[in-house]
């Protein structure tokens, strides 16, 4: 187990971040992933890829602990005493990266998790279906509103300026 771990602990711990939104929280979260994927380790069907059943298990966590607390991530800011570059385009990009994040914070928890596993995680459609357990075309259709949503969220925030501003994997 602790090679798994040490295999998927940014993975999961990534994912449980972006969601939750807290250091703390996600580290509680990918911890319980991991416990819990122990435990269910004798019903995960060898056939199948590994991480999207271990990714699935951290969304469920994340899921479980947004329902308890009854609201929407609270998203963590970056602090300024992380950097010491101080340069105009690092100043933007990290202007960017922290607006992006709060967006990410505004938007349907399943649009942002599947966003996130394409984006972030550079899972294929096909894995993030599975995954969530969800029709492909649903998981296409919830990356394409969380882009449209986002985009949205970014120019009202005058982040962004035109409609034709598209966000796809690099």
């Amino acid at each position: 187990m602790v090679d798994l771990v040490d295999r998927y602990r940014n993975q999961v711990f990534g994912l449980c971040y972006r969601m939750l939104g807290h250091r703390q929280d996600a580290e509680d979260a990918a911890q319980e992933t991991f416990v819990r994927a122990l435990k269910s380790l004798a019903r995960w069907d060898q056939d199948r890829d590994f991480e999207p059943w271990l990714l699935a298990i951290a969304g469920n966590r994340c899921r479980t602990a947004l329902a308890a607390r009854g609201r929407r991530p609270a998203m963590a800011g970056l602090s300024d005493d992380q950097y010491v570059d101080d340069s105009p385009d690092f100043e933007a990009a990290r202007n960017l990266a922290e607006e992006m994040h709060l967006a990410l914070g505004r938007i349907r928890a399943e649009y942002r998790e599947a966003f996130v596993l394409f984006h972030e995680h550079e899972l294929t459609y096909e894995h993030i279906a599975e995954m969530l357990e969800r029709p492909l075309g649903t998981i296409k259709t919830w990356i394409r509103r969380a882009r449209h949503e986002l985009v949205a969220l970014l120019q009202k925030r005058e982040v962004v300026w035109e409609s034709r501003h598209e966000m796809r994997r690099v």
